[in-house]
Parts: C-alpha cells; structure tokens; sequence
C-alpha cells in the first residue's frame, strides 16, 4: 500500500516510518498508511512556515479570497467521495459525514468571503491633527492541532480563517483519522497559497506536539481535544523559551439536555437522541445528562427508550445505519468500564450498553446506545466525559433544579431546554452557564458562521467560528501619524 506523504514548504515528503489507519466498522479494512514526521521534518516545516508567512499576509483580498473559495468549492464537488473516505476512517453514519464534508466546505466559504471583509477604523486623536489608524495584523505561524472525532470541519474551521487572516499553518491531525486530514491537505495544496504557507505534519501527539508548541517560531496554537491535554498545551505556551504562544483550547462537555414539565415530549425525545446518541456520541457538544422534571420523567424515559430501540447500529457506511462504531479499541474499552461504573454506583441501566464485536459478518468496535436512569448529578457518569453514546437521566423536582443541576458540572460548552413556556426559555437561556444554549434543539449541532465555545473548563481564549475567530488569528495595531 502507497504511504501517504507530509506536505512541507510545498513539497509532498515521504517520512522514515509510517502508521496505518483502521477502518473502526471492519478492524480488517486498512483505510490508508500515513507518513510519520520527524523532528527534522518539524523543523523544516516551522521555518517554511515562519519564511512564507510574510508572503501569505502580502497576498490581496481578492487572491486569498479566490484560494479558500477554490478550497470550499472542490470540497464541494468531492462530497460523496470525502464522505465515504470520513465515514470509512472514523466510524461516523454516513449521512452523518456528508453532513460534515458539507459543513467544511461552506466553513472555508464563509472565510473566503471574510478575507475582503477585514475591517478596521480611523479616528481622531484627542490631539491637534494627529490621526489614529487601528488595524488588523496576522498573528503569524499557527499551529492546528485537531482530534478525530470531526477530522474534516474542525480542521476547516482553524485552517480557513488562519489562512484568511494571512497566517501561516502547521497542521497536525489525530493519527486516527489521518485520511480526511491528508485529503484536505492535498486540496489545500493545490489552492494557490505560497509554498510553506500551510503545513501537514502527521504523526503521534506525544512526538509532534512539544515540537509544534516549544519552539519559538511558533506564534500562536490552537487545540481541540481533552482537557487533560489542554492544560499540557497551555503549559507549554506560558513556559517554554522566548515569547508566550496565543492559544486558544476547546475542551471537554459534560452537557445538559433539561427537559420541563411543559416540553413537547416528542420534541423533547428527537433533541435527546440527536444530542446523545448521533455521531455516537463521540461529540463534545453531546447532551450526556438528560435532566427531566418529575411530572413529565415517567412519559418522556418511556418514549426515549421506545425511539432508541429503532437506532441502527452498524458498519458506518451501509444504508439505515445511525450509529456506527466508536474510533476505536482504547475508546470502546474506556465506554464499557463507564457502563460499569455507572452500575456499580446504582444507576439502573434502562436500555443498552452491549458491545456488538460482529455485525452483519464485520468485527468492529460496536456499542448500543446505552441509557442510565435513577443516577444523581454526583455519579461519575454525570460528572465525566464519556465520548459515547452513553447518557444518564437524572430526575429532578422543578424548573429550579433542573437549572442547580445543569450548571452543577466543572464544564460549559453547551446546553439545551426543552419547554414551551417563554418565560422559561427566557430565564434557562440568561442562566445557564454554557458558551451555547439550545432552546427546543439538540446540544450537539452549530452554524458555521456563528462563534463556538465554551465556559469553564470546556474552553479557553477567544472563540472560534464566524467573525469572532478575528479575534484569535489577529492582532491589533494602533498606528499614531501626524501629517
């Protein structure tokens, strides 16, 4: 099987070892085999990057404008293809990765348009004929560090702006979906920037990560991924040597789904099992904490567990399935020892939490949608990012506490009400303490023109997506001149 190369200051380059990618719905489908960078390689990607980045921020408007569009428009034409490629890789239902290719290309899209829409202001100084000019500049060299779990739009939504804003990339995807990473990449190659101006660097975490972080050519690192991984990055940004990197890091979710006493129950059930169970679960917006009020509980556990009998799990990739397999083995074991706990710490496992290792003939990492009732806001299972399709119901008295409860968590990305009162809607969507708040709509699911983030421990710096992400790929400069 060919090895996929590394893209390095406009040169595809073959590493000295390589990984392979698993298809997580066949564990005997080899997706692809994957150049490893080395710390040489690094290297050399980090001054291209460093050298190209004053040619990317002298390109027009209109020159960055036409590279994204060409970017978001083949992405485009490429859907089916980038789809089966995303679902094949990472296990998502296919309909489900369309969706995402889909969500990519209209990300680089909305950017390409943003590249003629960099704005700033003039204004009088407080003294006599002096001028103020505030302006917009490129941050500089950015490192793009991705997770697996969206291995084509989260990339989109870091790279395109990065590149708009007149950055240059070091982009490094999660080794286990290293496919749509390199796709993207071999499209970005073609689009136009200069040589160096974007980067692909595949390979381990624990190998590239320092490297693309510690070294001070680097100006700024955006991450997505766990918490736990965040910290390290932000670590390494204040401590390393020269100056502090910007970064800019998107968390963990531990996010509530409440739904009141006046919830329509069957909108209510659609927004649980979208949020829940869909992309299985392998989402940080996910609702893991279904937090219903006493009255409507029995009616609503009742139809949730009638709607999730209908789930189809199966190969990612075959017709009618919802709910492919998890990434993989680390994943699908780290699941089923949640299951446990969850039943050691007395919630009542209502529905699932079966691994399937054979479907239809086809040994993969398969886990049914599992539903805990009777837990309590201090298990761990409410408490945890799980990354499947795992949710507690936790039943509460009243609209009070089912807020307490839903704000009751160290994280804050997002959170969703299902009501039909709009004094409610009004006082959940002032009061929760989430960076997105979803009235009558699943937690798991944004536009790509809007921010995203969160609060807490979910998210750290600026927010990314839309317009906002201005504020993370550039700085301001305010220029005095007195004619």
């Amino acid at each position: 099987m060919t090895v996929k190369p590394n893209f390095i200051n406009g040169q595809w380059i073959v590493g000295r070892t390589h990984l392979e990618n698993i298809n997580p719905s066949d564990t005997s489908d080899v997706v692809g085999c994957f150049s490893i960078a080395d710390g040489d390689q690094v290297s050399d990607a980090i001054e291209a990057a460093k050298n190209s980045q004053i040619k990317l921020a002298a390109l027009t408007p209109q020159q960055r404008f036409d590279a994204l569009d060409f970017i978001g428009s083949e992405i485009q034409n490429r859907i089916d293809e980038l789809a089966d490629l995303l679902s094949r890789e990472e296990g998502k239902a296919l309909s489900d990765a369309k969706a995402e290719v889909n969500r990519a290309s209209q990300i680089f899209k909305f950017f390409a348009g943003e590249s003629l829409r960099i704005q700033g202001e003039i204004v009088s100084s407080t003294r006599p004929n002096m001028t103020v000019e505030i302006t917009r500049e490129p941050v500089g060299v950015v490192t793009v560090i991705s997770p697996w779990n969206f291995p084509i739009a989260i990339p989109a939504w870091k790279i395109a702006p990065a590149l708009a804003y007149g950055n240059a990339v070091l982009f490094k995807p999660s080794e286990l979906a290293t496919g749509s990473a390199w796709a993207l990449a071999e499209i970005i190659s073609r689009s136009g920037f200069p040589p160096g101006g974007f980067n692909l660097l595949m390979g381990y975490g624990r190998d590239l990560g320092p490297a693309l972080i510690n070294d001070s050519r680097v100006d700024a690192v955006t991450f997505t991924g766990s918490e736990g991984t965040g910290r390290l990055v932000a670590n390494a940004c204040v401590n390393r040597q020269g100056h502090i990197a910007r970064f800019q890091l998107e968390m963990c979710g531990k996010n509530p789904l409440v739904v009141l006493d006046d919830a329509d129950v069957d909108v209510a059930v659609e927004c649980a099992v979208n949020g829940a169970f869909f992309s299985t679960g392998q989402r940080c917006t996910a609702s893991s904490r279904i937090i219903v009020t006493d009255k409507i509980h029995d009616a609503f556990v009742a139809k949730l567990i009638s709607r999730m009998s209908q789930l189809k799990v199966g190969d990612a990739r075959t017709e009618g399935t919802i709910i492919g397999p998890v990434i993989d083995k680390n994943q699908l074991d780290k699941n089923l020892k949640f299951i446990q706990i969850g039943k050691d710490q007395g919630a009542h496992l209502a529905y699932g939490g079966v691994h399937k290792s054979n479907v239809l003939g086809k040994n993969g990492f398969y886990l049914e949608p599992t539903l805990f009732t009777h837990a309590n806001n201090n298990m761990r299972i409410c408490q945890e990012e799980i990354f499947g399709p795992i949710a507690a119901v936790i039943r509460v008295k009243d609209a009070e506490e089912a807020l307490q409860t839903a704000n009751d968590t160290p994280y804050g990305l997002s959170a969703g009400v299902c009501t039909t009162s709009l004094k409610h809607a009004a006082t959940f969507k002032r009061q929760l303490l989430a960076g997105m708040v979803m009235i009558n709509a699943p937690t798991a699911g944004v536009d790509p023109h809007v921010p995203f983030g969160g609060r807490k421990a979910s998210s750290f710096g600026t927010r990314e997506q839309g317009r906002y992400a201005s504020e993370f790929y550039t700085v301001v400069k305010t220029s005095y001149v007195n004619p």
